[in-house]
């Protein structure tokens, strides 16, 4: 390693931060995105794949954090699958974490464009997209505390909002709503919808890239993670149900702003308030925006360093101490995708990411346990070996169930993987190993700054 000093990540977060980076992660996907699952598989169906869905994340997220606190790495599954099984599968958790936060970032522009689309029909939905992509990059640049106070506001807003959402539209709700046509697709659609489902849910693995920057990450990193799983399960439950029973689902099951709409349904839509609540709404998908920006800069970051990616991708602001050419990156990808995808195949993409990356973090958990039986574990996973096993089963339901209906979105998944694994081994990085002392040694923490 260079003798010469070098720029570390800032160590100024605590669990309310993580809570609201965790929620703020995913709480967009309580606005938008789930809605199109109820068009694969009717409510009930989407009801029992969400179920599932939550299963697998409890089950998940009690396992994962077991080696977020033994392993506080800015990678993530990057880093847990290359200490338990080496370079190659260590690219391929981290291309598959790439693709989930890299991918949830544009969705997420596209749906913060369509609510200004709603409140503003002449506000054309890709340049707003765009728009917010450029000013959340700077925010994200500018400093990971006032970033995370950001985070703790905005995302304390939309959950005020859910809260209030769910006020006003339970009134109205009718059960004969919402059991209209329940499963139109029969158990096929319960499948299809399972990428929907995830998005519920997705990226509240993400609080792992921000490991280094936690201040006693082995003691708050797990108060995040519970607290947020909670928060979020109440909320994504009573949002799909509530938002049911008010309507004919069906009017609102391909929109990316079924929200404002359920309101305007409601209240209608010349009432003050829908367009006040659709103001509000921006709040829940700006805490999720802004918290993906933060978490794929992070993970970029991380694979540069280790050699994974071009280097100057690992470089820290010296003021700052953020990780600007990380973020900067990670911005271009968003606008392609921006420019060549809908809102559906985005998620879509993310989802098959995100999925597999659970699935090599759960298999990285199995083999740590046997290769490593003396690593630090501050937080073991409980019921072992159960509740991984489990998580790992539904994670690769899932994956097949969107590979299986998805066969062109996969195809161009999976032809990423070969040709980055082919780059990888080609170059001969397979057979280099990482001298980063954060992933190797088991007690490792980067120095704090001065």
């Amino acid at each position: 390693m260079s003798d010469h000093p070098k720029e570390h990540l800032k160590k100024v977060l605590k669990p309310v931060h993580l809570w609201a980076i965790a929620v703020g992660l995913v709480i967009s996907g309580e606005y938008f995105g789930w809605n199109l699952g109820w068009g694969v598989a009717g409510t009930i169906g989407f009801l029992i794949a969400t179920l599932v869905v939550t299963l697998m994340y409890i089950t998940f997220i009690f396992s994962y954090t077991e080696l977020t606190t033994s392993i506080p790495h800015a990678g993530g599954a990057f880093a847990y699958a290359y200490r338990a099984m080496g370079p190659v599968a260590g690219l391929i958790a981290g291309y598959a974490t790439l693709a989930d936060f890299l991918f949830a970032t544009p969705a997420i522009a596209f749906a913060l464009g369509s609510y200004l689309h709603f409140l503003h029909s002449g506000i054309p939905v890709l340049q707003s997209a765009i728009t917010f992509n450029l000013v959340f990059m700077a925010i994200n640049i500018w400093g990971i505390k006032e970033s995370a106070w950001f985070s703790v506001f905005i995302t304390i807003l939309a959950v005020a909002e859910l809260l209030l959402f769910m006020g006003i539209i339970s009134p109205q709700f009718k059960m004969s709503n919402y059991l209209s046509h329940p499963m139109p697709f029969g158990w096929s659609g319960v499948f299809a919808a399972l990428p929907f489902a995830v998005w519920f849910y997705l990226a509240i693995e993400g609080v792992a890239m921000v490991a280094e920057e936690v201040q006693e990450p082995k003691r708050n990193i797990p108060k995040g993670y519970l607290y947020g799983i909670g928060t979020l399960m109440f909320l994504a439950l009573g949002v799909m149900i509530l938002t049911g029973g008010i309507t004919d689902w069906r009017k609102l099951s391909n929109l990316d702003y079924p929200l404002p709409e359920a309101i305007a349904i409601v209240l209608g839509k010349a009432n003050g308030l829908t367009k006040v609540f659709a103001s509000i709404g921006l709040f829940g998908l700006i805490a999720s925006f802004h918290g993906t920006i933060l978490a794929s800069s992070r993970q970029v970051y991380a694979m540069a360093r280790s050699s994974y990616l071009p280097g100057f991708l690992s470089s820290v602001n010296h003021r700052f101490k953020t990780p600007h050419w990380a973020t900067i990156a990670g911005g271009l990808i968003s606008f392609i995708a921006l420019y060549t995808g809908t809102t559906a195949q985005i998620i879509i993409l993310s989802v098959m990411g995100a999925v597999l990356m659970y699935m090599m973090s759960m298999i990285s958990l199995f083999i740590l346990r046997k290769k490593e039986p003396d690593l630090e574990r501050p937080f073991a996973s409980p019921f072992y070996p159960y509740f991984p096993a489990i998580a790992l089963t539904l994670s690769s339901i899932c994956l097949g169930a969107i590979i299986y209906y998805n066969v062109l979105l996969s195809l161009i998944f999976v032809s990423g993987l070969i040709a980055a694994v082919l780059i990888f081994v080609l170059m001969g990085k397979h057979k280099v190993r990482i001298t980063d002392d954060v992933l190797l040694e088991k007690t490792a923490v980067l120095a704090e700054t001065e």
